[in-house]
């Protein structure tokens, strides 16, 4: 069963992979440089290092989301209280039958 963290994660996780394969597929195959003006190389001297940074963002927040969908969600609380209530009844009744032995 999915959690609710598990399945934002997962979204985060999608949504940045497709908007980085959409960016990346705009920016290299579907855009077209400035042409021959002269303003190809200024434009390239600009994107490559915003395409960096923005891929290098997108994969961090993927990588979030990746762990958030594949790590197991925490027990909750309350399972922790009753499982703690166990274990300290069980050390009481170890220590009693301690004593009932030493007596």
């Amino acid at each position: 069963m999915v959690s609710k963290d598990q399945g934002i994660g997962g979204l985060i996780f999608l949504i940045c992979l497709i908007i980085g394969i959409g960016y990346t597929l705009g920016l290299f195959w579907l855009g077209e440089p400035l042409g021959e003006s002269g303003w190809a190389l200024s434009f390239w001297l600009i994107a490559i290092p915003v395409y960096l940074a923005f891929i290098l963002i997108l994969g961090i927040g993927a990588w979030i989301g990746w762990t958030m969908a594949t790590t197991p969600p925490p027990k909750p609380i309350e399972e922790l209280e009753v499982e703690e209530k166990k274990e300290v009844e069980e050390e009481a009744k170890a220590k009693e039958k301690e004593k009932e032995k030493e007596e």
